[in-house]
């Protein structure tokens, strides 16, 4: 079998190998590739690896070998998953690996944010403490969490998570959740958009991107906020209006936005939020801990050896 990796680069970028596949078949390996070089790279191909790499129906139809796709991600719109199975070929993809990294950056950045922790850092660094008459000094205002309410749109496995960690910091919890109340832990309230937003002092997004949530975070859902509040995107950027969520940070209509999702990515150097006051990004690494990418990796290639033994898991077409 041949197996071509198109972006290899992002889930193993000198930490990890890609040599475990290699008692599978013949392997080539690309850090990264572009839209024009896909069907060169994989016209022998029997199997395909790819991140974000897109393959669609012109690339399938000039692949007469290919049997296989893997996604090295949980989402899959980088396929054409409906043309796949109707040219027979089966499509993977990998499934909650990086539930706990992504529930840990959402509190890497509300305690960044309460806590004032870059900023004191940073200035530490510049001799600021050096310069102090007393052991400390404070030119921010700190927060606890305990006893805060903290507001989850989505409670798939990363939602349930961070609701999890929500509770054991003290903080109260309420979500917006096709859930039935019955199914909720004890300590998850669960509540409508309007309701969520008008009374959570954090807001955090974990619902899928659909026609029914982009735009989700807009103009009008920041006027039922308290100025207070800390909204922090590690789902998808298209779900919050940029713009909106610049401007209502410019005016202190809010008091925070942390993200590790923008709407189009890399990020665009006119991007309203690269220049809005309290604003906080990450570049979408949320998902990418050695243990969540070595996690990614082991799913990958068992998904790949249970396909060749005629045993397909994690296949989503």
């Amino acid at each position: 079998m041949r197996i071509t990796i198109l972006d290899g680069y992002t889930v193993c970028p000198g930490d990890l190998s890609w040599d475990v596949l290699k008692d599978l078949g013949d392997v080539d390996l690309y850090d990264y590739t572009s839209a024009d070089e896909v069907v060169p790279r994989t016209l022998e191909s029997d199997a395909i690896l790819t991140n974000k790499v897109i393959i669609d129906k012109c690339v399938m139809d000039k692949l007469p070998r290919l049997k296989y796709i893997g996604v090295l991600a949980t989402g899959y719109n980088n396929v054409d998953i409906e043309y796949a199975r109707a040219k027979g070929i089966v499509v993977t993809n990998i499934p909650a690996y990086s539930t706990d990294s992504v529930a840990q950056m959402v509190f890497a950045h509300l305690l960044n944010v309460t806590n004032d922790v870059a900023h004191y850092v940073c200035a530490n660094r510049e001799g600021r403490w050096t310069s102090e008459k007393q052991f400390c000094y404070m030119d921010s205002t700190q927060h606890e969490l305990v006893g805060k309410m903290f507001g989850i749109v989505g409670l798939g496995n990363i939602g349930k998570k961070v609701a999890e960690i929500a509770h054991a910091f003290g903080m109260k919890v309420c979500a917006c959740t096709s859930k039935k109340v019955s199914e909720l832990p004890v300590y998850i309230e669960k509540c409508g958009k309007e309701e969520l937003f008008g009374k959570a002092d954090v807001i955090s997004l974990h619902c899928p991107l659909n026609a029914e949530t982009a735009n989700m975070i807009n103009a009008e859902s920041i006027s039922l906020m308290s100025p207070a509040a800390i909204i922090i995107n590690t789902g998808r950027g298209p779900l919050v209006n940029e713009k909106d969520v610049a401007a209502a940070l410019a005016r202190g209509d809010i008091a925070a936005y942390c993200a590790d999702v923008l709407s189009i990515e890399p990020a665009r150097a006119d991007n309203p939020l690269l220049s809005a006051p309290n604003v906080y990004l990450t570049p979408h690494i949320a998902w990418a801990t050695y243990e969540a990418r070595t996690r990614l990796r082991d799913i990958a290639v068992q998904n790949l050896r249970m396909f060749i033994c005629g045993k397909g898991i994690n296949v989503i077409n």
